[in-house]
């Protein structure tokens, strides 16, 4: 199509543009993008749910704002999971054609509300996390539970409106700017200023957590140092070198889910993409979906609290499945059996 080939007619805010998009031209890719959205986002509803269930269900975990922070993350990575997955295989797969403008930019900015707030949530973790070891003396009193609950409503509420700029006005039809090569009426602009806050939000995770690592490792070599006694400093060690592990894989997966995506944006402000990289693209979007699968594990489901939660549900789960067959009922079942025998 003549319309997909030049860049000034790929600018235009005109419906036939929607096709240039749709950069799956092979049933294969399309099956592939399928699953891939399919499995990703049944696990990350499941494990996040699971996640939700089991801060709330324990008056000590949800009253703490180190798990409030983690069921924010949860609970964002669910919407992104369902709300990416709908509209991605809805415009990639399905190729839905009566999208209008406003359908497209209310779905993209749902996504990109819950994936913001997810990010945001990782970075409220950190500070969390940060505060609790700089400060250890002082966390309670910077770190309430009233606090915390206003730093997650200040921050829904600013990822939404951001993602809603687009469609109060802020894309490239109503301005008449130029649009992105990635997403359809999405204006340049935008896309380089949320690219940009995103970074920032990321540069800062990496920063406390680099500084909590930093600190950790200072704090074994004090032990050592001053030989502290060998029980206390054993322990101490092993928990410094588990939190260093969990910050190694935090980094290495957030880098590694975000990095291609952000590196396309990027990239797509400077030079014109061929469709060969934007399939690329369309691929390494479910990495952030993979991402919001992983967090689960590495945020939640490594705490003791949480774990031991979750090993209690499944022994209750057990229990209950053996219910039945040592239940009254059962027992007086199998006598009458054996007296009509």
């Amino acid at each position: 199509m003549d319309i997909c080939k030049t860049h000034e007619n790929a600018s235009k805010c005109s419906m036939h543009t929607m096709e240039c998009f749709k950069v799956l031209s092979t049933q294969a890719q399309k099956i592939s993008i399928a699953t891939l959205c399919g499995l990703f986002g049944t696990l990350c509803v499941v494990e996040n749910s699971l996640v939700l269930y089991l801060i709330f269900s324990s008056p000590r975990t949800r009253k703490k704002p180190s798990y409030i922070f983690i069921s924010s993350l949860a609970l964002a990575d669910i919407l992104a999971s369902i709300i990416f997955v709908f509209s991605f295989v809805n415009f990639h797969v399905i190729s839905e054609t009566n999208f209008s403008k406003e359908a497209f930019l209310l779905q993209l900015g749902g996504v990109n509300t819950s994936f913001s707030i997810s990010v945001s949530s990782l970075l409220l973790t950190a500070l969390d996390r940060y505060i609790s070891i700089v400060k250890p003396s002082e966390y309670k009193l910077l770190m309430t539970r009233k606090r915390a609950w206003v730093a997650l409503g200040v921050v829904w509420v600013m990822c939404a409106t951001i993602a809603s700029l687009p469609l109060l006005g802020w894309n490239c039809c109503t301005l008449n700017s130029t649009c992105s090569e990635l997403f359809p009426f999405v204006d340049e602009n935008y896309l380089s200023s949320w690219v940009c806050m995103v970074l920032v939000l990321l540069g800062c995770i990496i920063y406390a957590y680099a500084h909590v690592l930093w600190r950790a490792r200072q704090h074994v070599a004090y032990m050592k140092k001053h030989q502290v006694q060998v029980g206390k400093q054993n322990t101490r060690m092993r928990m410094d070198i588990m939190l260093a592990k969990t910050l190694v894989m935090v980094l290495t997966v957030l880098m590694l889910c975000w990095s291609p995506v952000l590196i396309l944006m990027i990239y797509s402000t400077f030079v014109r993409l061929s469709d060969r990289l934007r399939k690329v693209f369309a691929f390494c979007s479910t990495l952030c979906l993979l991402n919001s699968m992983v967090n689960p594990v590495i945020y939640a489901l490594r705490s003791k609290e949480l774990y031991s939660s979750l090993r209690m549900v499944f022994s209750k789960f057990r229990r209950q499945l053996k219910a039945p067959e040592n239940s009254p009922e059962a027992e007086s079942t199998h006598k009458s059996s054996m007296i009509e025998t």
